[in-house]
């Protein structure tokens, strides 16, 4: 397999994909770096998958779900009964954002 070795010029090219500014110091840091994680996930390449069935989940979870049964429901004036705040029909609340 060949190795992979990122050039100064992709890692300045990584960082303003990801909208960082990095110092030259940094650069030369990340770029062993880097280079090091794409050799390591290139490794994968290596492996044989033939005849391996493709999974996109592997816990074995289901999504449960119901019947969707239509049944009455409260009127509005019931639900808003014992509102602390009410205003024309719809709760009342303290604002989340100031």
């Amino acid at each position: 397999m060949k190795k992979i070795t990122l050039s100064k010029d992709d890692v300045l090219h990584i960082a303003k994909l990801a909208k960082l500014n990095i110092s030259d110091k940094l650069i030369d840091k990340y770029q062993h770096q880097m280079t090091d994680i794409v050799g390591f996930v290139s490794e994968l390449t290596e492996l044989k998958t033939e005849g391996v069935p493709p999974t996109s989940q592997v816990t074995g979870l289901v999504n449960v779900f119901r019947d969707d049964i239509v049944t009455t429901s409260m009127s509005q004036e019931e639900v808003l009964a014992n509102a602390p705040k009410k205003h024309h029909g719809f709760f009342l609340t303290d604002a989340v954002f100031k």
